[in-house]
This record gives C-alpha cells, sequence and structure tokens, in this order.
C-alpha cells in the first residue's frame, strides 16, 4: 500500500460520504441529487450542447490539420495491434452494457412514447426516433472519448507523462500539475470514473434483473438487483485480485461472440428489408441534419426542452463522466498510431457498428409496434430487448444470450474499472496494489447500489449529470493543454527541418 496517494484517500473520503449519506437519508440524497440535476440541466444545457459539439470540432481540426501526422509515441513507434484488433478494441471499448440496454429501449421510447418533435405513433416520429438514437451514440460520443484518450495517449507516449488526467495539464498548470492543482484534477477524475462506471453498471442490474423477471416473473426490485450486483461483484472481484487477464481477455472475446450472434439472429430472422431501409433513410437525415441537432436547444418550447434535458443532456453527461474510463482504455491501445488515423478510427468505426445495432433493435422493435405485433412500449426500458427478441423464433434461448451478455459485461467493465482506479490513485501505477483494486471494486458496486437504492434509474441518470460538470472544466483544459503542446512541437520540427536545410 506504499504507492497510494493523497488522490486515493481523498477521493475515497468524498465517495464514503455520499454513501453514507445515502445509505441513512436516501430521500435526502435523492431530492437533493434531483434537484441539482434539474438545475444544471435547465440552466446548463446550452454549456453541455456547446461544449460537446465543440469536441467533435477539435477532432475533425485534428484530422485536417497539419498535426494529423505526429504519432501517439516516439517519431519511430509502430502500433502495437494491427487494424482489425484496434477497431475489435474500440467496438469492445463502446459496446457496453448502455448498448445493449438501450438498442431497442430508445428507439421505441422515441417513436411511442416520447418523440422529440413529431406526434408520438407517427411515420414521422420513426424517423425521428431512429435518427436522434443515431445522434446520442454517433460521434459526438466517441468525440468526447477521443478527447480524453488522445490527450492521455499523446502525453504519455510521446512526452513519457505519467498516466493521469493531470499529467496532460503540465502545458497549463507547469509545476502545480504535480501539486494541489494536479491532485484536485485526479480527484475529479476518479469520482467522475466512479459514478461513471457504477451507473453503467447500476443499468446491467437493472436489465439482468428485467430479463429474468421477463422470462421467469420473480419480480422487478431492487432487493433483486442487489443480489444481482453482489453475485457479479464476488466474480470480478476474484478476477481482480487473482490478475485473470487471460480470463478477462477470454471473456471479451466471449463479448464480441455473443454481441455478434445476437446482432446476426436479429438481422436474419428481423424485419431485414425493413431495418436496411430504415437505417439508410435515417442515416441519411442524421449526416444532413447533424449541425441543427447538434445545436437543438428549444428555448420557446417548454415540452420539447424537457425531452432534450432528460435525453440528450443526460447522454452527454454520461459519456464525461464515463470518458476517463473508456479513454484511458482507448489510450493504452492507440500507441503508435498517427493523430490522423486515431481520431478517424475512434469515431468512425464504433460509431458506424452502434448505428447498425439500434437499425436491427431499434428498427425490429418499431416494426412490431407498427404492425401491431407486440406493444414493446408498454414493456418497461428495460424489459425492451427482452420483448423484441421473444417475437421471433428461438426468443428464449436469445434471451438466455443477451442475459449472459450483459453479465459478462458486467464483469469486464468493472474488472477494467478496478485497473482504471486503481491506476489514478497510484500515480499511474500499471501494476496497482490487489488490495486497491478490490477497494475500488467494492465501491462501485456499493455506488451502483446506492444509486439504484435512492432513485433507481433516475438516480443513476442524476449522478451522472452531476458528477460529469466539473469533469467538463477539466477536459476544456486538457484539450487546450494538447492543441498548445502540438503547436509548440510543430514549431520545434520545422526550426529541426530549417537548420537540416541550411
Amino acid at each position: 500500500m506504499k504507492k497510494l496517494t493523497l488522490v486515493f484517500w481523498v477521493a475515497l473520503g468524498i465517495l464514503l460520504f455520499f454513501v453514507v449519506v445515502g445509505v441513512f437519508t436516501p430521500q435526502t440524497f435523492e431530492n437533493v441529487t434531483a434537484e441539482l440535476r434539474g438545475m444544471i440541466s435547465t440552466s446548463l444545457g446550452w454549456y453541455y450542447l456547446l461544449v460537446v459539439t465543440g469536441f467533435v470540432g477539435i477532432c475533425a481540426f485534428i484530422v485536417v490539420s497539419p498535426y494529423g501526422k505526429i504519432k501517439l509515441g516516439k517519431p519511430d513507434s509502430k502500433p502495437d495491434y494491427n487494424y482489425l484488433t484496434w477497431f475489435a478494441m474500440l467496438f469492445s471499448a463502446g459496446m457496453g452494457i448502455g448498448l445493449v440496454f438501450w438498442g431497442a429501449a430508445e428507439p421505441i421510447s422515441h417513436y411511442m412514447v416520447d418523440a422529440p418533435i413529431a406526434d408520438s405513433g407517427s411515420s414521422d416520429a420513426i424517423l425521428e426516433a431512429m435518427r436522434y438514437s443515431f445522434f446520442h451514440w454517433g460521434i459526438h460520443a466517441w468525440g468526447i472519448y477521443a478527447v480524453v484518450a488522445m490527450s492521455l495517449a499523446y502525453f504519455k507516449f510521446r512526452h513519457d507523462a505519467p498516466g493521469l488526467i493531470s499529467g496532460t495539464l503540465t502545458p497549463v498548470l507547469g509545476k502545480y500539475a504535480k501539486g494541489p492543482a494536479g491532485h484536485t484534477v485526479d480527484i475529479i477524475a476518479v469520482i467522475a470514473t466512479v459514478v461513471g462506471v457504477s451507473s453503467t453498471l447500476g443499468f446491467g442490474a437493472v436489465q439482468i434483473n428485467g430479463g429474468i423477471d421477463f422470462l421467469f416473473g420473480v419480480g422487478n426490485n431492487f432487493t433483486i438487483q442487489f443480489i444481482i450486483i453482489a453475485i457479479v461483484t464476488v466474480l470480478f472481484m476474484i478476477s481482480a485480485y487473482t490478475g485473470l487477464n487471460r480470463g478477462i481477455k477470454i471473456l471479451s472475446n466471449v463479448n464480441l461472440v455473443l454481441a455478434a450472434t445476437l446482432f446476426a439472429f436479429l438481422f436474419i430472422f428481423g424485419p431485414t428489408l425493413f431495418n436496411l431501409n430504415l437505417f439508410t433513410e435515417t442515416f441519411g437525415m442524421y449526416v444532413q441534419q447533424l449541425p441543427s441537432m447538434s445545436f437543438r436547444i428549444a428555448p420557446f418550447d417548454e415540452d420539447e426542452r424537457a425531452w432534450i434535458d432528460g435525453w440528450t443532456i443526460f447522454y452527454w453527461a454520461w459519456w464525461i463522466s464515463w470518458s476517463p474510463f473508456v479513454g484511458s482504455f482507448i489510450a493504452r491501445v492507440s500507441k503508435g498510431r498517427t493523430l490522423r488515423e486515431f481520431v478517424l478510427g475512434v469515431l468512425l468505426v464504433p460509431s458506424i457498428v452502434g448505428f447498425f445495432w439500434f437499425a436491427v433493435f431499434g428498427g425490429s422493435g418499431i416494426f412490431l409496434e407498427q404492425n401491431g405485433t407486440a406493444a414493446i412500449s408498454e414493456l418497461a426500458a428495460e424489459a425492451a430487448l427482452f420483448g423484441v427478441l421473444d417475437n421471433f423464433p428461438m426468443g428464449t434461448v436469445m434471451s438466455f444470450i443477451a442475459i449472459t451478455l450483459i453479465v459478462t459485461f458486467f464483469i469486464t467493465s468493472a474488472d477494467s474499472g478496478t485497473f482504471i482506479l486503481g491506476m489514478q490513485t497510484t500515480n499511474g501505477s500499471l501494476t496497482p496494489p490487489k488490495t486497491v483494486k478490490l477497494i475500488w471494486g467494492l465501491m462501485l458496486s456499493t455506488t451502483a447500489s446506492i444509486l439504484l437504492y435512492t432513485g433507481g434509474l433516475q438516480g443513476l441518470e442524476n449522478a451522472m449529470i452531476i458528477a460529469a460538470l466539473p469533469f467538463s472544466v477539466i477536459m476544456i483544459l486538457m484539450t487546450y493543454s494538447l492543441i498548445k503542446s502540438l503547436q509548440i512541437e510543430k514549431t520545434a520540427l520545422r526550426a529541426q527541418d530549417s537548420k537540416k536545410r541550411s
């Protein structure tokens, strides 16, 4: 435990304080977080839209600028992984519990329950449902991840900085990056990571419960969800403690196989032509209307504004709070790539995979609803996937596969989360002590349980929006620091070239 830093103790203390408050005064905790969430969404919705769109703009600038030729590593560095393996890792990072949870539920909700603009249940609502699902899970989400991952990888592999968020801010903070200012940055990053990962684990527990309830009618409540979290916690903590990296790699491959199996099943046995036509139409609309969707805040329509707060702002906050974790993972596997190929790979490949996922699962749900075959919209969000699968051949078998997929995602996400948190709280160590990983594993599961106990899915959403706000400011500083460092490096390289020519 000698490697522990001040960041570990302060972050753990803050998180334990909120856990205690949630246990002993759950109603107060729920009310306060709901009020904070409402205040942030109402007053700072414009800020989230501008900041996230700005991150996408920075990524586009990197692609077309001369900086795109600079490597994430030394000039002679080679990528550790070929393109296929790298793309598979990017897919694994983004194809998590969230995509399984919302793949059918979000488009159905936008179509039948709460359409963004059009009348619910209309043909226009179908097009809007898919277009906004693409918007929420497309290049804006991956632009957030790309900014964090690019900054971490650039400073780590090219300038030998520690793998910490504060390590990316030396051009801005100078010597203070290793002092109190840097510690504050890392504490905020740790808290955002815990909230982001634990919230996602909470979604996973709710959906596992939803699937079991759909199949066996066991009930859907906090007690069952707590038992699910406890069981999966034991599994991923055994992995974290024993360091079964091989096992985690196997589980990651199992994730890909199970996800591909589900996708192929529904693509073949579902309404294939309908889904392909829907994808083609709505993907074109997404590309055409991306600028207007990026800045849509609806200042004169309270209903539309409430929809934006509940969906778009929620997603932007989710991706920001999840970005220290996903960004660290992507950074670790991207050494040797140029900035240009890194940005294009991170933004485009996972986004396109996600678009097809929504087109197949969301499209199939919409098809069933539109034709009166099944009322998927009447199911809870966590049961929507199972309701869709139930209407096609081998639906029960596919539901079991879906539950298994969620469980394996739960285990791998939690295990990876303990490693990232261990690294962030031991000064960037690539071999954090097992005890530290166990502590963070318990904290992730405890936080997920408390958030579900105090507010259910709404509690998870509230926590993510609150935690994302301070880290979004850090992301702005990271972006500025990266551009500043790239400018300095480009100037130095030009000076070297001039000396060689003379």
